[in-house]
């Protein structure tokens, strides 16, 4: 597994005061990723265990990788905003991921109500790709006015007791395209006993799917 070369714990600027983060830089570095963590009134902040997962996969795979804490988390300065600020913090991220990173495809990845996040911020990003873990669907899937164009993949436990797979399947069957779909057999919410396969499916998707920087903008 790559190690990141260069970890940094940073306050990045938001809409309504920083935000707390973490940038992990691996040698080499092919592209970057915005990885968002869950419901920060119960408990998620950017260092939970999937979200860690995560990152892990896209460092893997050669991405400069940047969690952050939502509004009101950590040191992060704000309150919740109910699921409506939250975007605006993945898209400061993003300005913030390109700022260090601008020649490199970005992708955003999320974990629960993050991966809502992820999903409502990514047209406006122009994402490169998008990985979805236990997408809170209620959170977006009435509202997605328009899919994103570009790879994406949504991992879900078969047995999640607080974001049934059911809802999920139906809603990734409404769509076209729609997203890959990856549904991992007895696994909960929070994918206990199944990080290693968590990371390893994500980074094969990430990797069979990554545009090397040379193609971006080719005909």
């Amino acid at each position: 597994m790559r190690k990141p070369q260069r970890s940094e714990e940073l306050l990045i600027d938001g809409s309504v005061g920083k935000l707390e983060a973490l940038l992990e830089v691996p040698e080499p570095a092919s592209a970057a990723a915005v990885v968002c963590h869950p419901h920060p009134l119960h408990g998620g902040t950017m260092h939970n265990k999937v979200a860690h997962t995560l990152a892990r996969a896209f460092l893997s795979a050669g991405f400069v990788t940047l969690r952050f804490n939502f509004r009101g988390v950590g040191n992060s300065e704000g309150e919740f905003d109910d699921g409506e600020g939250e975007v605006a913090d993945v898209l400061a991220a993003v300005r913030y991921l390109r700022e260090q990173s601008a020649e490199r495809p970005l992708w955003l990845a999320g974990f629960s109500l993050g991966a809502a996040m992820a999903t409502r911020a990514a047209v406006d990003a122009h994402a490169a790709g998008l990985v979805t873990v236990a997408p809170a669907t209620s959170r977006f899937g009435g509202t997605l006015l328009v899919q994103p164009d570009c790879p994406w993949l949504i991992v879900h436990g078969e047995d999640d007791e607080l974001v049934p797979v059911d809802e999920t399947i139906d809603w990734v069957n409404s769509l076209d395209p729609g997203p890959e779909l990856i549904v991992l057999s007895k696994t909960t919410h929070f994918f206990h006993g199944k990080l290693v396969e968590l990371r390893e499916c994500v980074r094969e998707f990430v990797e069979r799917n990554l545009m090397p920087v040379g193609e971006i903008g080719s005909d």
